[in-house]
């Protein structure tokens, strides 16, 4: 860890940010004293699809008609779409 001013931070800022981006961390201080930490952010792991599929059976399963007759109750029925409707099919 470093340990330099708000005007060195400033002054030399794409070379500190290259060192952070290389693992180094820094205290930046303003009248001597230190306000600012400034460290690389931990890479995150991709999950893999074996990951997300085990995580996806966990899921609860949805119940499709129950779902739309609780949509109905809470929003109406006046603008919904017909049963045989899709909106999302492709002409």
């Amino acid at each position: 860890m470093k340990v330099i001013t708000q005007r060195e931070f400033r002054n030399q800022s794409a070379a500190v940010m290259d060192a952070v981006e290389a693992g180094e961390t820094f205290h930046i201080t303003r009248n001597g004293a230190e306000v600012a930490e400034l460290r690389p952010l931990a890479k995150r792991r991709q999950p893999t699809t074996e990951e997300l599929m085990s995580q996806a059976r966990l899921l609860p399963r949805i119940d499709a008609a129950a779902m739309r007759q609780e949509a109905d109750e809470f929003f109406g029925t006046e603008d919904r779409l017909g049963d045989d409707d899709d909106p999302f099919e492709r002409v």
